[in-house]
């Protein structure tokens, strides 16, 4: 049996806002706009709200590229009836995919993980698109750190579902006991873990509010707030689950 851990990959491994931020710049400017932060602000903001609706299932992924773009191009005052915006997306997803973005200490922390805690597997779960993911990790040398990983575009469902996570427990064949998920979402990564009554811990290196209140809530086991603090956290679950 291994000590699997169970990683999220965006705002946990990998700075997505500053692919985001990269990616946006160059769309918006390549449509003849002119780029701000609150542009930028404003797009982070409605995308969040369309994921949400996504895992909850309530639209499919490309209504949530479409309306994405739509809402973007509609703040800019352009008309968008003749845009192609699922192509606008693509270009959008491929120059994410060439600007990976590390968290900062993430291949430290990963490399210390690996080295010190016996049995280890790195194992990478995410929502998105996969050549958005795999571009971004291989970009950044993150793919020489991790055993395997699972996306919601390849298996064919998304965090938080109980079906995800059965997916990944059965390909890599291992009890739940011996896997731990670690994330930044509530939404997707702890309250699939608890769906799938797995093992969990928040990583929240940003300023979090109501955190007893989500702790409880979402039946969340550990949280950390760096990664010093992280290695601390599955290293003592480590040790308990021997």
């Amino acid at each position: 049996m291994h000590h699997n851990f169970l990683f999220d990959l965006d705002q946990t491994l990998l700075n997505f806002h500053a692919s985001e931020y990269i990616g946006l710049k160059k769309i918006i400017e390549s449509n003849g706009q002119t780029f701000t932060d609150e542009l930028y602000q404003y797009f982070k903001k409605r995308n969040k709200e369309l994921w949400m609706e996504y895992e909850k299932e309530n639209i499919t992924k490309n209504q949530l590229f479409e309306t994405r773009f739509r809402l973007l191009f509609e703040k800019c005052n352009v008309d968008t009836s003749n845009m192609d915006l699922l192509k606008i997306n693509g270009e959008f997803i491929k120059i994410m995919s060439q600007n990976g973005v590390l968290m900062k200490g993430a291949l430290e922390f990963l490399k210390k993980l690996r080295n010190d805690i016996p049995n280890s597997k790195i194992i990478i779960i995410t929502n998105g698109a996969k050549l958005n993911a795999e571009g971004r990790i291989e970009s950044t040398g993150l793919n020489a750190y991790y055993d395997d990983i699972f996306i919601s575009e390849v298996i064919g469902v998304n965090k938080p579902s109980i079906e995800f996570f059965n997916i990944v427990l059965n390909a890599i064949n291992e009890p739940k006991e011996s896997c731990i998920v670690i994330g930044d979402s509530l939404t997707s990564d702890m309250l699939g873990a608890k769906n799938a009554g797995l093992t969990s811990c928040w990583f929240i290196p940003e300023e979090a509010n109501d955190i007893d209140k989500n702790m409880k809530e979402y039946d969340i086991n550990y949280k950390a707030s760096s990664f010093d603090e992280l290695y601390d956290v599955l290293k003592k679950w480590a040790n308990l689950s021997m």
